[in-house]
Protein backbone atom coordinates (compact mmCIF):
# COMPACT_ATOMS: atom_id res chain seq x y z
CA UNK A 1 0.00 0.00 0.00
CA UNK A 2 1.27 3.44 -0.93
CA UNK A 3 1.50 5.91 1.91
CA UNK A 4 -0.61 9.00 1.13
CA UNK A 5 1.33 12.23 1.41
CA UNK A 6 -0.37 15.25 3.00
CA UNK A 7 -2.24 17.36 0.47
CA UNK A 8 -1.93 21.10 -0.01
CA UNK A 9 -4.83 23.49 -0.40
CA UNK A 10 -2.39 25.99 -1.93
CA UNK A 11 -3.55 28.70 0.49
CA UNK A 12 -7.26 28.31 -0.28
CA UNK A 13 -10.20 27.71 2.02
CA UNK A 14 -11.75 24.25 1.96
CA UNK A 15 -14.78 25.47 0.00
CA UNK A 16 -12.55 26.88 -2.73
CA UNK A 17 -10.97 23.53 -3.66
CA UNK A 18 -12.19 21.73 -6.79
CA UNK A 19 -12.03 18.01 -7.59
CA UNK A 20 -10.76 16.51 -10.82
CA UNK A 21 -10.40 12.94 -12.03
CA UNK A 22 -7.04 11.85 -13.48
CA UNK A 23 -5.91 8.84 -15.51
CA UNK A 24 -2.68 6.95 -14.93
CA UNK A 25 -2.49 5.44 -18.42
CA UNK A 26 -0.19 2.44 -18.60
CA UNK A 27 0.90 -0.58 -20.58
CA UNK A 28 3.21 -3.50 -19.87
CA UNK A 29 5.78 -3.99 -22.61
CA UNK A 30 8.39 -6.75 -22.39
CA UNK A 31 7.55 -7.14 -18.71
CA UNK A 32 8.12 -3.44 -17.93
CA UNK A 33 5.42 -1.01 -16.88
CA UNK A 34 5.28 2.14 -18.99
CA UNK A 35 3.23 5.26 -18.23
CA UNK A 36 1.80 7.65 -20.82
CA UNK A 37 2.21 11.35 -20.06
CA UNK A 38 0.79 14.23 -22.07
CA UNK A 39 1.74 17.90 -22.12
CA UNK A 40 -0.50 20.55 -20.65
CA UNK A 41 -2.01 22.96 -23.17
CA UNK A 42 -0.67 26.15 -21.63
CA UNK A 43 2.74 25.55 -20.07
CA UNK A 44 3.55 22.31 -21.94
CA UNK A 45 4.49 20.59 -18.65
CA UNK A 46 4.27 16.79 -18.52
CA UNK A 47 1.04 15.72 -16.79
CA UNK A 48 -1.42 12.85 -16.60
CA UNK A 49 -4.75 13.41 -18.38
CA UNK A 50 -7.34 14.87 -16.03
CA UNK A 51 -10.56 16.84 -16.00
CA UNK A 52 -13.72 17.86 -14.24
CA UNK A 53 -16.52 15.52 -13.08
CA UNK A 54 -18.98 14.60 -15.85
CA UNK A 55 -22.69 14.14 -15.39
CA UNK A 56 -23.70 10.48 -15.61
CA UNK A 57 -20.09 9.18 -15.47
CA UNK A 58 -18.24 7.54 -12.60
CA UNK A 59 -14.93 9.13 -11.58
CA UNK A 60 -13.03 6.31 -13.33
CA UNK A 61 -15.10 6.73 -16.51
CA UNK A 62 -14.45 10.50 -16.44
CA UNK A 63 -10.70 9.86 -16.11
CA UNK A 64 -10.77 7.43 -19.05
CA UNK A 65 -12.68 9.92 -21.20
CA UNK A 66 -10.09 12.61 -20.40
CA UNK A 67 -7.37 10.14 -21.43
CA UNK A 68 -9.12 9.74 -24.79
CA UNK A 69 -9.57 13.49 -25.34
CA UNK A 70 -6.06 14.50 -24.23
CA UNK A 71 -3.99 11.52 -25.36
CA UNK A 72 -6.02 9.40 -27.78
CA UNK A 73 -6.08 6.54 -25.28
CA UNK A 74 -8.25 3.55 -26.10
CA UNK A 75 -8.52 1.53 -22.92
CA UNK A 76 -10.47 0.76 -19.79
CA UNK A 77 -10.23 2.02 -16.22
CA UNK A 78 -9.25 -0.59 -13.63
CA UNK A 79 -10.14 -0.76 -9.99
CA UNK A 80 -10.66 2.07 -7.55
CA UNK A 81 -8.87 5.29 -6.83
CA UNK A 82 -5.07 4.84 -6.61
CA UNK A 83 -4.69 7.97 -4.49
CA UNK A 84 -5.15 11.71 -4.44
CA UNK A 85 -2.77 14.52 -5.31
CA UNK A 86 -3.09 18.29 -5.14
CA UNK A 87 -2.04 21.02 -7.53
CA UNK A 88 -2.82 24.64 -8.40
CA UNK A 89 -4.55 24.99 -11.79
CA UNK A 90 -3.74 28.20 -13.64
CA UNK A 91 -6.93 29.83 -14.93
CA UNK A 92 -6.25 32.69 -17.41
CA UNK A 93 -5.33 35.89 -15.50
CA UNK A 94 -7.16 34.80 -12.34
CA UNK A 95 -5.46 33.37 -9.28
CA UNK A 96 -4.59 29.71 -9.38
CA UNK A 97 -7.48 27.37 -8.60
CA UNK A 98 -6.61 24.76 -5.95
CA UNK A 99 -7.52 21.25 -7.13
CA UNK A 100 -7.49 17.75 -5.72
CA UNK A 101 -7.14 15.07 -8.39
CA UNK A 102 -8.26 11.49 -7.79
CA UNK A 103 -6.05 9.13 -9.81
CA UNK A 104 -7.39 6.03 -11.61
CA UNK A 105 -5.45 3.38 -13.53
CA UNK A 106 -6.35 3.06 -17.22
CA UNK A 107 -4.87 0.08 -19.06
CA UNK A 108 -4.13 1.22 -22.61
CA UNK A 109 -5.10 -1.16 -25.42
CA UNK A 110 -4.02 1.21 -28.19
CA UNK A 111 -3.48 4.87 -29.07
CA UNK A 112 -5.55 6.61 -31.73
CA UNK A 113 -3.79 8.66 -34.39
CA UNK A 114 -6.66 11.19 -34.36
CA UNK A 115 -8.20 12.46 -31.13
CA UNK A 116 -9.80 15.72 -29.90
CA UNK A 117 -6.71 17.50 -28.47
CA UNK A 118 -4.03 16.07 -30.79
CA UNK A 119 -2.99 19.48 -32.12
CA UNK A 120 -2.68 20.93 -28.59
CA UNK A 121 -0.63 18.27 -26.80
CA UNK A 122 2.26 15.85 -27.12
CA UNK A 123 2.21 12.37 -25.60
CA UNK A 124 5.06 10.07 -24.61
CA UNK A 125 5.52 6.62 -23.11
CA UNK A 126 8.11 6.44 -20.32
CA UNK A 127 9.12 4.30 -17.37
CA UNK A 128 7.50 4.96 -13.99
CA UNK A 129 10.79 6.43 -12.76
CA UNK A 130 11.13 8.79 -15.74
CA UNK A 131 7.45 9.82 -15.49
CA UNK A 132 7.81 10.54 -11.77
CA UNK A 133 10.75 12.84 -12.55
CA UNK A 134 8.82 14.69 -15.28
CA UNK A 135 5.66 15.57 -13.31
CA UNK A 136 5.74 18.66 -11.08
CA UNK A 137 3.53 17.35 -8.26
CA UNK A 138 5.44 15.33 -5.61
CA UNK A 139 2.28 13.45 -4.55
CA UNK A 140 1.63 12.37 -8.16
CA UNK A 141 5.27 11.35 -8.59
CA UNK A 142 5.00 9.12 -5.54
CA UNK A 143 1.77 7.53 -6.80
CA UNK A 144 3.40 6.82 -10.17
CA UNK A 145 6.50 5.27 -8.57
CA UNK A 146 4.39 3.05 -6.32
CA UNK A 147 1.96 1.93 -9.03
CA UNK A 148 1.73 -1.80 -9.70
CA UNK A 149 -0.77 -3.02 -12.32
CA UNK A 150 -3.26 -5.65 -11.33
CA UNK A 151 -2.23 -9.18 -12.24
CA UNK A 152 -4.39 -11.84 -13.78
CA UNK A 153 -7.43 -11.39 -16.03
CA UNK A 154 -8.22 -7.71 -16.62
CA UNK A 155 -11.80 -6.71 -15.92
CA UNK A 156 -13.50 -3.43 -16.77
Amino acid sequence: MIKQLPISLHGARKGDVRTQFAALCYRVKKGKVQVLLVTSRGTKRWIVPKGWPMDGKTPAQSAALEAWEEGGVIGKPEGGCLGVYSYAKGISDMDDLPCLAMLYAVRVKSLASKYPEKSERKRRWMSRRAAAKKVAEPELARLILGFEPRRGPQKA
